[in-house]
């Protein structure tokens, strides 16, 4: 059974609204802390994703959790609660982006003055291909592994790769081409195939 009529949520604290929905799940209860502390959640959204779409796409993901949440846990100061949630959900989203994004690797040699053949290894269609290529890579020499990490998925010049691993040009550019040679044969023995263009 809902609020009455006659009700104003305005007038309730922030624990009777909690508490009020643990004990009806009527969600017009969220709702009320949804306005209180919505621009609130936007801003540190803001903060986190610098893009004001995403910002309030997770705001709403946000609140759509505290059905879940308020369910579960005992909460006694719920502006505190609510900032600690929606940090961890910015940083975990974030954290599963950016893997996603740095699974795709772009083999495309265009730095520099870099005349080597060129090899694409687009994004896969399933999570289960880009599984296979990170555990392809691993499976790499430490010193091939850290030059192709370096060059493939953090983009930095043969230049930087010196300078950031000490290693002389002529490694690099020998750790890069067995590198990639090492990877096309790690994946074909696994009769993976690398997905091009």
């Amino acid at each position: 059974m809902g609020p009455s009529q006659r009700e104003n949520l305005s007038l309730l604290t922030d624990l009777d609204l909690i508490s009020r929905y643990k004990a009806t799940l009527d969600k017009n209860y969220v709702g009320e802390l949804f306005k209180r502390y919505s621009h609130l959640v936007l801003g540190l959204c803001i903060n986190y994703y610098k893009d004001k779409d995403d910002a309030k796409d997770a705001l709403l993901q946000i609140f759509e959790k505290l059905f879940d949440e308020l369910q579960k846990h005992k909460v006694e100061n719920f502006k505190n609660w609510l900032c600690f949630v929606s940090r961890n959900h910015c940083i975990s989203a974030l954290r599963k982006q950016k893997t996603e994004t740095s699974r795709m690797l772009d083999y495309n040699y265009t730095t520099e003055k870099q005349t080597e053949p060129e090899l694409r290894i687009e994004k896969p269609d399933k999570e289960d291909e880009y599984n296979k290529l990170e555990e392809a890579i691993q499976a790499l020499s430490s010193e091939q592994r850290i030059c192709v990490e370096l060059f493939y998925l953090k983009e930095k010049s043969y230049n930087e790769i010196v300078a950031a691993t000490r290693f002389s040009l002529k490694q690099v550019k020998s750790f890069l081409q067995n590198g990639k040679r090492n990877l096309k044969i790690i994946l074909t023995q696994k009769n993976e195939r690398i997905p091009a263009k």
